[in-house]
């Protein structure tokens, strides 16, 4: 009996360790797939940032000129009633 109980020690503690590598292995993989995730987002907001940033851009063509905004005309509101657009 006691050798029975021995064997059935080791045997279980070579299938926890078993168990143990197959862990650490997904473990891996899914801390590899997450890095791999997170430096696509980190690309993907260093390109949206140089676009936000507008360093190679030139938009000098779509400047307002203050001296023809002053001559437009002011438009007058007579009535603004939006209740028969919702009906």
């Amino acid at each position: 009996m006691k050798k029975f109980l021995i064997f059935m020690v080791i045997s279980s503690s070579m299938l926890f360790a078993l168990d143990g590598d197959n862990v650490s292995a997904e473990k891996k993989i899914r801390m590899e797939k997450q890095i791999k995730k997170e430096m696509e987002k980190e690309k993907k907001y260093a390109k949206e940032q140089t676009f936000y940033q507008g360093k190679d851009y030139d938009l000098k063509g779509a400047e307002v000129n203050e001296e023809s905004v002053s001559s437009l005309p002011i438009l007058e509101v007579d009535d603004l009633d939006m209740d028969d657009v919702y009906d």
